[in-house]
């Protein structure tokens, strides 16, 4: 998990549009998950959450891929 002074960082207007951060913000132990790299856009969190999340069921329409 990111520290806590990054995430506050990251939630400041940024000065140039560009240095915008995606943060994960899937709350994990009272805590946000606040993961920079792998942060999938069509979900709004990271690939650690979203793998954590379809295996629990808890995102409609995704499936586990079997063959």
């Amino acid at each position: 998990m990111a520290r806590k002074s990054l995430i506050a960082k990251a939630n400041r207007k940024p000065k140039y549009s560009s240095r915008k951060l995606n943060r994960c913000p899937v709350v994990w132990a009272d805590r946000p998950c606040g993961r920079v790299r792998a942060y999938m856009r069509h979900f709004g969190m990271c690939r650690i959450c979203f793998r954590r999340l379809a295996s629990e069921g808890k995102l409609p329409g995704v499936k586990k891929a079997s063959w």
